[in-house]
């Protein structure tokens, strides 16, 4: 059994992300992980300043949530990380958290695998090649581990219709089911 710790970062209520997160989440411990949810709703995750004081410290020198969410992040085997798609990229949010993780580089951190939940209006299989690569390109700093997949279900506009979309929920869940 491995930890999971799945980083939700659309900020909508009740969004799409949310709903296909929780099936996401039933799949992976159905498959018999442990797994822990953060969102970032309510969150206080302020921009990297870029003083790179946290390469020398091993922390960053802001004092945000995003402090605790990298401590979670250093233990984890497996991080998912789920995101809206906007204008064909990852959320700010979800980028700014990214940015924010510099401190784990010179640790030993313990995940190995990083995957990636991605939901847009919009169904094209392109729509979230840029969110991926953005997200491979962080990976690439992490020398022990590697962007193991990701899944993107489009389509999906309203808040709350991926509640209706069965399709979405079953690929979530199998998603999460296969995780590593």
């Amino acid at each position: 059994m491995s930890s999971v710790l799945v980083i939700s970062t659309s900020l909508r209520a009740k969004s799409n992300s949310d709903i296909l997160t929780e099936r996401l989440i039933a799949g992976a411990k159905d498959a018999g992980h442990q797994v822990e949810c953060i969102s970032l709703k309510g969150k206080n995750v302020q921009f990297c300043r870029g003083c790179l004081a946290c390469q020398k410290t091993q922390k960053c020198v802001l004092n945000d949530d995003a402090n605790s969410i990298a401590e979670k992040a250093l233990a984890a085997d497996t991080l998912v990380f789920v995101t809206p798609i906007y204008y064909y990229e990852m959320s700010g949010q979800m980028k700014t958290l990214l940015d924010r993780l510099n401190p784990l580089y010179p640790l030993d951190y313990k995940f190995r695998n990083v995957y990636m939940l991605s939901v847009a209006a919009e169904d094209d299989p392109h729509v979230p090649e840029r969110a991926v690569n953005g997200l491979k390109g962080w990976v690439e700093c992490f020398e022990k581990a590697s962007f193991a997949g990701s899944l993107f279900c489009g389509g999906i506009n309203d808040p709350g219709e991926a509640a209706g979309r069965i399709d979405a929920q079953e690929k979530a869940y199998d998603f999460g089911f296969s995780l590593l």
